[in-house]
């Protein structure tokens, strides 16, 4: 590498998440449909003899210190599997809010990956690179790649990448940090539906919008325990004109919307931002890359 490269980490979206059951070693199996935006966060490689990250952009102090970054966890994570693994400077540019259900430090380490992959002359299927992400983070496997799937386990088993419409939506978080593990602390159960098929997604925006309103997010309620603005911002959300759905991602805080028309969304937007100027507004289009 002789010059700097650079990467985007989109935004992780679950379009569906149900919780299956607790596990042995304490984490839950999941089974999700996971889709990723045109939005955000960049990470730059430069040259360097030695591996550093500095953190820029808007929410770069809520990303805490350097050192406990995915960024760097992910680089000693293939380290682990990689001997005389080459690095160099990262330079992460924050647009993303910090847990908030949207993937955004797993998006960032799934960058970093993919930089130490191109710099290394590693494969991208290569198997020592699955295992730095799972390693990593439970979500980073699937931001890897980026591409809308079915995603189960613990976050390890990807369905191959699934034909789905350019869905335009809103994002909206309220500001609140959620972390995972406290959402899950006052879980108590969810709908035990039958197992997602990827053959069964439909690929035309109104059957899927009929698919997902029978498939929802198990987490929601406890996520609305833990921070009740949640329900606030799916109430608000859900009195948007043109609306066609409204869910929590993840475990929270961010909630989408989405809408038949990226006009219809944008219209929302400003409406929405307008009206509770500290939320974190975001049109976006979920899906394909462009």
């Amino acid at each position: 590498m002789t010059t700097a490269i650079v990467e985007q980490a989109r935004a992780k979206i679950n379009l569906t998440l149900r919780v299956l059951g607790r596990r042995a070693d304490g984490y839950h199996d999941l089974e999700s449909l996971v889709v990723f935006a045109d939005l955000a966060d960049t990470l730059t490689l430069e040259p360097a003899d030695e591996t550093t990250l500095t953190v820029t952009g808007p929410y770069a102090a809520a990303s805490g210190a350097a050192a406990d970054n995915l960024v760097l966890k992910a680089h000693r994570a293939l380290c682990a599997s990689v001997a005389g693994l080459k690095g160099g400077r990262f330079i992460l540019d924050k647009q993303l809010p910090v847990a908030a259900g949207i993937g955004g430090g797993s998006a960032d380490a799934a960058a970093a990956l993919r930089h130490l992959a191109r710099v290394n002359g590693i494969a991208f299927d290569d198997a020592r690179l699955m295992l730095a992400a799972l390693r990593t983070g439970a979500d980073v496997p699937v931001c890897l790649a980026s591409r809308a799937c079915i995603m189960t386990g613990v976050g390890e088993r990807l369905s191959p990448p699934l034909r789905l419409p350019a869905l335009h939506a809103l994002l909206v978080n309220p500001g609140v940090a959620l972390a995972t593990r406290d959402v899950f602390a006052v879980y108590k159960g969810g709908n035990q539906a039958h197992a997602l098929s990827p053959q069964a997604v439909p690929h035309e925006f109104v059957a899927l919008i009929g698919y997902l309103d029978t498939h929802g997010n198990d987490l929601t309620e406890a996520a609305i325990v833990r921070a009740p603005v949640v329900a606030d911002v799916l109430a608000a959300l859900r009195a948007l004109p043109g609306v066609r759905l409204a869910r929590m991602s993840g475990s929270g805080s961010t909630c989408f919307a989405l809408f038949a028309t990226t006009e219809e969304a944008k219209t929302a937007a400003a409406r929405l931002a307008a009206a509770h100027r500290q939320w974190w507004v975001a049109p976006v289009v979920l899906g394909p890359r462009t």
